[in-house]
């Protein structure tokens, strides 16, 4: 860094224009995935597949979100540019892939190729531009701001956690203005955009000047020696809270809208929908940024699961869902809820890769971090599927109409609705709770009796 550039604080050596906005780009474009609910029924309805079907390709397109960041942590690590090259790349060539298919599949209504071209477009080829795009980004913003690592990190975050509130609409009218064949269309359209908005983010990202220098010969440790250089059972530990907390966060997100639903909040469920999109933005951004502050970021996990476990507890012995619709109490209990769990599964994306940094150094975070996606790609497996099977499993559905507005029990078959009509299990929903409060007691128990105190901190004890 010349004196110059220091004196003036040029663009180059601006940790906002190198870091903040490039991260958001990236993640604002990316988080876009989580926008599948809003066009899958007209994908399913155009290619003339069931919509149980398409579903898959959002399924996949996480899990090689995960897995993509296991095997290309290294990449990401040798060269930003070339993995933020690659995000690129792959993340509008599988959106405009998706396009094509669902063309090919309005054209040629049943036909298999159509549904497995989706599967690679959306799923493998945007998950691989996914893994690679969520991870370019985080160490560098980590290196621009030392001091306020979970602050960066968190802010990127909340761009990938807020992408749906913010592309929704904007999805919802193009499906609506581009008339016959919009789906594909406006897969066509986002694929140029969102090419454009990454590949200036890809131009900006990069790390501060010098930093390489210091950290050669830690960077020339393999990743299971640096997992090494701590207990295994550490590693093991953060892991499996990870997991934990992304499938619980994801179990109950799944059936979101139906349990408002239950609560006989229906005329207002795409208001709590944004809302609950608030919270887990600001969880991301908040809760980590609130973790700067603390001398252990694995308090924030405590905070998290205790929290979650608290009010899972409290629905559950007043039976909130089931009994929510007669009580503004439980109505408000439930509520509060849906808002925790979607802020504590928020901040524990943006804390991992602080509290990874804090436990085993930054020399080689991008490939930790990168491994420990691994339990995204298997709690997007689980979470909603989880959920699912339970709520098809226990109790019954039955007429939301009549349920809400006469406090009859109508059991119905779901299959067997009419257009318009809906079909609820408050015990279903209420099962689920069960589930995900003793999965969350494990994550607890993984925090206090795994996750080791930070390093440094070790250190100065001994």
């Amino acid at each position: 860094m010349s004196n110059t550039e220091k004196k003036t604080g040029g663009w180059r050596t601006n940790k906002w224009i190198r870091a903040a906005i490039p991260a958001l780009l990236l993640h604002c474009s990316i988080g876009t995935v989580y926008c599948w609910s809003i066009f899958s029924q007209e994908i399913a309805d155009h290619i003339g597949f069931s919509k149980g079907a398409t579903e898959w390709a959002f399924s996949f397109a996480i899990f090689f979100l995960g897995m993509s960041a296991a095997f290309l942590g290294n990449v990401v690590e040798k060269d930003i540019h070339k993995s933020s090259l690659i995000a690129t790349i792959c993340f509008a060539a599988g959106m405009a892939g998706t396009g094509f298919f669902i063309w090919f599949g309005g054209n040629n209504p049943g036909n298999v190729l159509a549904l497995i071209g989706i599967y690679v477009s959306y799923g493998l080829i945007m998950g691989i531009g996914l893994g690679t795009g969520y991870l370019s980004p985080v160490k560098t913003l980590m290196l621009w701001f030392q001091d306020r690592k979970g602050l960066a990190t968190g802010l990127a975050v909340a761009g990938f956690g807020a992408a749906k509130a913010i592309a929704s609409p904007i999805m919802q009218w193009m499906l609506d203005g581009l008339g016959e064949g919009g789906i594909y269309k406006m897969f066509y359209i986002l694929a140029a955009v969102y090419f454009v908005m990454m590949f200036v983010g890809h131009l900006l990202l990069k790390k501060p000047e010098g930093w390489h220098e210091p950290q050669k010969k830690e960077k020339g440790q393999g990743i299971f020696s640096v997992i090494k250089t701590r207990p295994i059972t550490n590693y093991i530990g953060i892991w499996v809270m990870f997991y934990i907390n992304i499938t619980c966060g994801l179990a109950l997100i799944s059936q979101e809208k139906m349990i408002v639903k239950c609560i006989g909040l229906a005329g207002i469920v795409g208001i709590i929908s944004t809302v609950s999109a608030v919270f887990n933005a600001a969880g991301r951004l908040g809760l980590s940024a609130w973790a700067d502050k603390m001398k252990d970021r694995n308090t924030m996990y405590k905070i998290i699961f205790i929290a979650s476990i608290a009010l899972t507890a409290v629905v559950i012995l007043t039976k909130g869902i089931t009994n929510g619709a007669s009580s503004i109490v439980l109505m408000i209990l439930v509520l509060a809820l849906i808002m925790v769990v979607n802020a504590g599964y928020g901040g524990g994306f943006s804390n991992v890769p602080t509290l990874l940094s804090d436990q085993y150094g930054m020399g080689s975070i991008s490939a930790l971090h990168g491994i420990t996606l691994s339990a995204w790609a298997f709690a997007g497996l689980t979470g909603n599927q989880l959920a699912n099977w339970i709520v098809n499993k226990f109790g019954e559905f039955i007429d939301m109409d009549k349920w809400v507005n006469e406090g009859v029990k109508v059991v119905v078959d779901p299959a067997n609705l009419a257009a318009g009509q809906t079909a609820i299990n408050p015990t279903g929903y209420q099962t689920v709770l069960y589930v995900t409060i003793a999965l969350y007691i494990v994550a607890l128990l993984m925090s206090f009796f795994f996750v080791r105190k930070p390093f440094k901190e070790e250190k100065t004890e001994a």
